[in-house]
């Protein structure tokens, strides 16, 4: 008798792994595949530019949205389920690829970004101290959950530098390379190229733009310093070089490049 019922509570399980799914159709879940991986390839970084009521009403009530909000308190708010697309990238593009809100989370930091100044130069706001820790925290997570690469924790203007510059100069790219996430270069290699570089001269615009494609950036390949490379050497430089970021190629840029496998 204690053998029956036993068998008898077995087949209840697996009966139940096998009717998972729409009403009538007999769905067996009990096996899964190996040979898969998550759809989540990148994790993009943005600022609101407005405050903490008005990011919330925008990105829960609006247009747009992210997968996650950061306020000002360091607060963390996931407003879209990272297994459906937020609205958060717009026209973008990363290593080739242009599906960035199909395929990417986005996280928006409370930040007015930059106001203009007396002299009508921008003046950047940074990031508090609450805020950086939630998101170290936050992108860890999702990066070991994900399997993301480093060089895919990206920003906004890394995907869109035509249109877009946040996180803007003041991001802490390099502090959280240190904390082990995200892409930075080689200081040591950088300072080794710049030496060589400052007695060889500066390479042409067109090594320019096959360096900022193979390193993940959407750039014309024309070996012409037009509008378009212009916006996407700053936005390069935004990340790795932030004390300049003119998007004029020089010999510190073609450095920190050659000193990134």
């Amino acid at each position: 008798m204690f053998r029956l019922i036993t068998t008898l509570l077995a087949t209840a399980v697996l009966a139940g792994c096998a009717t998972r799914g729409p009403a009538g159709l007999d769905l067996d879940t009990s096996v899964t595949a190996v040979s898969q991986a998550s759809r989540v390839r990148s994790v993009v970084v943005h600022y609101t530019t407005v405050d903490d009521a008005t990011s919330m009403k925008l990105l829960s009530r609006g247009k747009v949205s992210a997968h996650y909000l950061i306020n000002d308190a360091g607060r963390a708010y996931r407003l879209v389920d990272e297994s459906r697309a937020a609205w958060h990238a717009g026209a973008s593009s990363w290593y080739g690829n242009i599906a960035m809100n199909s395929t990417s989370i986005g996280i928006e930091i409370v930040n007015p970004g930059w106001t203009e100044g007396p002299d009508g130069k921008p003046i950047w706001h940074a990031y508090n101290d609450r805020q950086v820790r939630a998101l170290t925290i936050l992108l860890r997570d999702i990066i070991q959950r994900h399997g993301i690469a480093p060089e895919n924790v990206v920003g906004h203007s890394d995907i869109a530098p035509q249109r877009k510059v946040d996180p803007g100069p003041l991001f802490p790219w390099k502090a959280l390379a240190a904390a082990g996430i995200g892409r930075w270069y080689d200081e040591t290699g950088a300072a080794e190229h710049l030496t060589r570089l400052q007695t060889q001269g500066v390479p042409d615009v067109a090594w320019f733009q096959a360096q900022l494609q193979r390193l993940g950036y959407t750039s014309p390949q024309d070996g012409v310093l037009d509008r378009a490379t212009i916006n996407t050497l700053a936005a390069f430089q935004m990340h790795y070089r932030p004390a300049r970021y003119d998007g004029q190629p020089d010999a510190e840029t073609a450095a920190i490049m050659l000193a990134i496998p």
